[in-house]
């Protein structure tokens, strides 16, 4: 879990509800200027404190952590030394090249870097990161964000991304946003076993092909299926083929009509998606990843329908391409051409328990057919 910092130096109006929001939400610290003002937080969170002025209190009171500006305030490691119950931490702005270093050899060597990027390129972070990688440092990176759209960024950064974030929050919510933005995975999901029970030509209609914007491994996909309790796990188009080249990034995916999960178990239409969305990559042992959509193909193709059964007696029905390309998957990774789908062939699925209203999961009657 991503490491998340409330910046509340600068009070207002906002601050006491904000305040309460962050310790709900469990954010991992909060940022002070003074001592005082850290004074009655809970011991859930990190008590930390930012001074703005050059000079330090005599008595840091109840803070865990002291971020510090060596010009003004001296070295951490020295500071540190002197106060062996306070944990200290270097803060420093990245303007050129020279403080691009300096923040290097923080992530190398510091307990806690603040590190605040003066341009918007996320390269100079790639590079502290890297470097605190290569250097095995064993601190954390705290970055400072602008939003919580910065901090989705920054916590992805280089695969690794920042250890946490500091944010300065604009208004109510911006703690539990921020707190959710630093969930970096997705939860597994129970891949089960179906058994084709018969497939079907059924004439002409409307398929998506769903081009994303990453690369497939050779044993992940996406859950397609017609209904949404059953869905079965359509292969990208990462196996060779003998007239075209591979397309890692992309699901031949089915009919129109079908649904594909996304993230937080909803489900979406093929139809609705577009440049942006975002669906979910699985792989057979169903783990599970976030990825963007960065286009949907809907064509006009030859269909064919496959229906298959699950041990508990759960019916599946995908409805795809009518071809010998389309693929599905099956337990260990196996490849199955569609158009050689026969009764009694095993594939990969996923059977969701909740019934849907515009995809969110809902609890009521609803009969599928």
């Amino acid at each position: 879990m991503k490491l998340c910092w409330l910046d509340l130096r600068k009070k207002n109006d906002l601050t006491p509800a904000v305040l309460e929001e962050a310790v709900h939400q469990r954010l991992d610290g909060v940022v002070a200027s003074s001592v005082a003002d850290l004074a009655d937080l809970p011991p859930t969170v990190k008590k930390v404190l930012f001074p703005d002025g050059p000079e330090l209190p005599e008595d840091f009171g109840q803070a865990d952590i002291v971020i510090v500006t060596p010009e003004k305030h001296g070295e951490p490691a020295v500071l540190a030394a002197r106060h062996p119950g306070v944990e200290f931490g270097r803060y420093v702005e990245i303007v050129d090249a020279a403080t691009l270093e300096v923040a290097c050899q923080a992530a190398a060597t510091e307990r806690w870097s603040l590190l605040w990027f003066r341009d918007p390129t996320k390269i100079p972070l790639e590079i502290v990161i890297a470097a605190g990688k290569a250097a095995k440092g064993t601190g954390s990176l705290i970055t400072v964000a602008q939003d919580v759209e910065e901090a989705e960024i920054i916590f992805g950064v280089l695969e690794l991304g920042s250890d946490g974030v500091m944010l300065a929050p604009a208004k109510v919510g911006d703690a539990t946003a921020l707190k959710a933005s630093a969930v970096s995975r997705t939860p597994d999901l129970d891949m089960v076993e179906l058994t084709i029970t018969a497939t079907s030509h059924i004439g002409m209609g409307e398929r998506a092909c769903v081009d994303t914007v990453t690369h497939f491994r050779q044993d992940e996909g996406i859950l397609v299926g017609s209904h949404s309790k059953g869905m079965i796990l359509c292969v990208s188009e990462t196996h060779p083929l003998p007239y075209m080249p591979t397309r890692p990034f992309r699901v031949n995916a089915g009919a129109i009509h079908s649904y594909t999960l996304s993230k937080n178990s909803r489900t979406h239409y093929l139809s609705e998606l577009t440049a942006g969305s975002k669906v979910l990559a699985v792989d057979v042992k169903g783990q599970t990843r976030v990825v963007a959509v960065g286009r949907v193909k809907i064509e006009s193709r030859p269909l064919l329908s496959v229906d298959a059964v699950a041990a508990d007696g759960t019916t599946v029905n995908l409805i795809l391409q009518d071809d010998w390309h389309v693929r599905v998957l099956g337990p260990g990774g196996v490849v199955h051409n569609s158009t050689e789908l026969k009764p009694g062939d095993v594939v990969l699925g996923y059977l969701p328990t909740a019934d849907r209203h515009v995809g969110y999961p809902i609890d009521e009657f609803c009969l599928e057919k």
